[in-house]
């Protein structure tokens, strides 16, 4: 279980590094995967973000600090991130239910929250649906990048869509789309960057459609090369499982291609899926 092995080393760092500055970047690396991938692969397994754990085990370490040390508060608030007293009182309170100066007293309730550990359950009791389909040529994309932030990538993608669908740009990849279609790949697409691996702080979020013709005024274009994909009905679903229950065991590797959600037309079942780039053994 290498995988299991990195994300427990990836804990491990965390621990070592409460009272440091934490690098993101370097937590995915350990991990062996994109900034992008790593924090919704985090929180799927741990069903917390990663800042908020970070955050959580820093206030927990703190405490420990105050009821058995003289140090000031305010060296205390340094050393585990926070720039005053003020905005660490503020988060303690709110995690303990107490201030920092109330929990040296004798017989007061505090919260610990532990160190988590990475375990591989296996369940059976409900499947998850995939199919592999092979691309045997190249797909050229019409639409428009948005740049997005890759910790806040799962926040700002619904927003894009949104506002695409308020300012008119959905309906006409929808009037662009669904014509003499090629393959399964169709519909209204989501590309997620240039790569499965992104490990910039910021990647191109693509709106678009498969469209052979000149792209439209103010469209770009983007090119598929042939590939392999894993495809799973149920975008959200798809992300929440995937690197929980599917990457774990499935045996395969993720190419570097982006992974791409596919938002198909009326009467189609299931209305969206999840194309995820892959390395065939």
């Amino acid at each position: 279980m290498d995988w299991l092995t990195r994300m427990n080393q990836v804990l491990d760092y965390i621990e070592e590094h409460l009272d440091q500055e934490i690098d993101y970047k370097e937590l995915a690396k350990i991990a062996y995967c994109s900034d992008f991938h790593f924090s919704r692969m985090f929180a799927s397994l741990s069903g917390i973000s990663l800042s908020e754990y970070i955050r959580r085990r820093r206030l927990t370490r703190a405490a420990f600090d105050l009821q058995r040390t003289d140090i000031r508060i305010l060296e205390v608030a340094n050393t585990y991130g926070y720039e005053s007293a003020d905005s660490f009182s503020r988060a303690f309170k709110k995690m303990h239910g107490i201030k920092p100066s109330e929990c040296r007293h004798e017989g007061v309730p505090l919260k610990a929250f532990p160190k988590i550990s990475f375990q591989l359950t296996i369940k059976g009791d409900t499947e998850m649906e995939y199919r592999i389909e092979h691309v045997e040529f190249e797909i050229t994309l019409a639409g428009k990048g948005e740049t997005v932030s890759t910790n806040r990538a799962f926040k700002i993608i619904p927003t894009l869509w949104s506002k695409g669908k308020k300012n008119g740009f959905m309906q006409e990849l929808i009037d662009m789309s669904w014509k003499n279609p090629k393959c399964t790949l169709e519909g209204v697409l989501g590309v997620c960057g240039k790569e499965a691996a992104i490990m910039e702080e910021e990647f191109t979020y693509f709106m678009g459609v498969r469209y052979d013709g000149e792209p439209r005024e103010g469209m770009e274009t983007v090119v598929i090369p042939p590939s392999t994909w894993a495809v799973f009905p149920n975008v959200r679903e798809a992300w929440k499982r995937l690197y929980t229950e599917w990457v774990p065991t499935s045996g395969y590797e993720l190419a570097n291609l982006p992974c791409i959600e596919c938002y198909y037309g009326p009467g189609h079942k299931p209305r969206h899926e999840l194309w995820v780039p892959i390395v065939t053994p």
